[in-house]
């Protein structure tokens, strides 16, 4: 699929208190997140580049030795190799994430 709307994508779950699409390409894949308050990543790291934009909620996300609350609007750049976790508050997030194929 070439576009998406992002106010009716259908969304399916990924893991527990996550929803999301994704499409991916040879190199890229592109993923819609919803992911619900209170869920955590504490931490992993993998062989390729990583970026994206929260659109909605707070999501709070370490990069190495870096962390930082994230709002709506603001966005992240996750180097491959580099050891990175997320934690999201009281209240749901919706992204928007984009990493090389594995």
């Amino acid at each position: 699929m070439a576009f998406w709307n992002l106010d009716n994508l259908p969304l399916k779950a990924f893991r527990p208190g996550i929803m999301s699409a994704a499409e991916a390409g040879e190199n890229l894949i592109m993923v819609l997140m919803e992911i619900e308050a209170g869920k955590e990543d504490t931490g992993h790291a993998h062989a390729f580049d990583q970026c994206g934009w929260v659109m909605e909620g707070q999501i709070e996300i370490f990069i190495g030795e870096e962390q930082k609350l994230l709002n709506a609007n603001e966005a992240y750049f996750i180097p491959s190799g580099v050891q990175h976790g997320w934690k999201t508050l009281d209240r749901p997030v919706r992204l928007m994430d984009v990493s090389m194929k594995a």
